[in-house]
């Protein structure tokens, strides 16, 4: 039971928000290089499908570093593995900005991904760990929420520095093209979350798991209000008895080797990729560019988008504890397919070849209502909720490995998209591609229908296989 005071809603806001500057970092990330694909793909002369590659391969290190990052957090702490993201990406954010070579920009990039995994598997433990059961949705939601800030704020960079030299392939300080100034800049908030992931409070179930129960207690206490703290510390241990020996032997099971559940999240992992969001945030201005739009309208267009999918995330903080997660999700698959349905009938319309290809009117206005109305259904709906779910759905004692593999999933299932869409987009076309967006928005529907338990208002130690 926990109290309702002001001043430990804001504590718990506040810690929560710090630790969520890792989704900030996960968006920046995944979107910084929208603006510096086509520039990286003239100063290097690269193929379509090694562009592809040189945009993805961060996304490989991403799937590692979530893969990883649940184990270091049972032996570092979530504190400590915050910090090393940090470092990780300081790093990238320099060498990508530095780069000579597509192979060093690579590098850089995998290296970025490695943090940016791990970024992403712990904020949403984190917050789930630290936060009140009835205000969990909620706060959980405030990671997608950073995810969509740093998107727009990668996007707004991009277009800031991009209009400030006149093109990003243009010098713009120190000798410097715009498109690397676009990677540099990420130094600033990489930094900014390790500042504050060395002063925010340790897990409480990471305390309790190293026998350190009154530093747990007292976490519960000033932090999140508990009014039994070493009550609560007794619950917590009892669910995590046999975490000592916490291995992927945790969620093994008679399904190809997982446990059900696991199963669940990696499914909801890969749908929530395969919708392709992503293939908006990474190429929306080279897709923007390729139906006839210049280059400064494709970098207004992509600013605008990111705009609706910040405004659209609250909706997801406003209803996820007052809705649920299942009928939220479901809304959002009908809502998906419908607007990427549209969209992919819009790009069907297409006419002329190469660099002269246009949407004749109303073609080029519906594929935009189609692209937006989608962003807006995925930012209300899959795209918080998701992981909102991963952070909880999981019983204690596999949620720390459960989470890290479903992450990994979607990461890979990231990658999978956005290595293939450059290519896929010039053998198939765009109107294949979001067709079958659709699709996979369709069978969401039915998957989460079937499959996806409601797990709202529930206490973590209650998760059950």
């Amino acid at each position: 039971m926990t109290q309702t005071s002001n001043s430990h809603a804001a504590k718990v806001i506040a810690v929560t928000v710090a630790a969520a500057v890792g989704g900030f970092l996960f968006g920046f990330d995944s979107s910084v290089i929208n603006g510096a694909v086509d520039s990286i793909q003239g100063e290097f002369g690269l193929s379509s499908f090694v562009t592809g590659f040189a945009v993805a391969i961060a996304l490989l290190g991403c799937a590692v570093g979530a893969w990883f990052a649940g184990r270091l957090a049972d032996r570092w702490g979530r504190k400590r593995v915050m910090v090393l993201g940090s470092v990780l990406f300081v790093i990238s954010s320099v060498g990508s900005g530095l780069a000579f070579s597509v192979p060093d920009l690579m590098l850089w990039r995998v290296l970025g991904g490695l943090g940016i995994g791990i970024a992403s598997v712990i904020a949403p433990t984190y917050i789930s760990e630290i936060a009140p059961a009835r205000y969990r949705g909620s706060l959980a939601s405030l990671q997608q929420l950073a995810i969509t800030l740093g998107i727009f704020a990668a996007l707004l960079s991009d277009a800031v520095l991009q209009n400030a030299a006149g093109g990003a392939s243009n010098e713009l300080w120190w000798g410097l093209e715009a498109w690397r100034w676009m990677f540099l800049v990420g130094v600033v908030p990489a930094i900014v979350y390790g500042v504050l992931a060395v002063l925010i409070p340790e897990s409480p179930r990471f305390l309790v798991g190293k026998d350190l129960d009154e530093e747990a207690a007292e976490i519960l206490a000033n932090i999140t209000g508990e009014l039994h703290p070493h009550e609560r510390v007794r619950e917590i241990r009892l669910t995590l008895r046999r975490e000592e020996k916490r291995s992927f032997g945790d969620i093994r099971g008679p399904v190809f080797g997982l446990q059900p559940l696991v199963w669940v999240g990696i499914t909801m992992a890969v749908f929530q990729q395969f919708v392709g969001i992503n293939a908006i945030f990474y190429y929306s201005t080279t897709l923007w560019k390729s139906v006839g739009f210049t280059e400064n309208e494709s970098f207004t267009t992509s600013v605008i988008t990111a705009v609706i999918n910040v405004v659209m995330t609250f909706v997801a903080i406003l209803f996820v504890d007052r809705i649920g997660r299942r009928p939220l999700l479901m809304a959002g698959s009908i809502g998906m397919f419908v607007s990427l349905l549209l969209a992919a009938i819009a790009f069907s319309q297409a006419t002329g070849t190469g660099e002269d290809v246009q949407l004749p009117a109303p073609w080029g206005a519906l594929a935009l209502i189609g692209a937006n109305v989608f962003v807006i259904f995925f930012a209300a709906t899959w795209g918080p909720i998701m992981w909102v779910m991963l952070g909880e759905m999981f019983p204690n004692r596999m949620r720390a490995v459960a989470l890290g593999i479903s992450t990994a999933a979607n990461w890979i299932a990231n990658f999978t998209v956005t290595l293939a869409f450059p290519p896929l987009t010039s053998a198939v076309g765009l109107w294949f591609l979001y067709g079958l967006f659709a699709f996979f928005a369709l069978l969401s529907f039915f998957f989460v229908k079937s499959k996806i338990r409601e797990t709202k208002g529930m206490e973590l130690e209650d998760m059950r296989i």
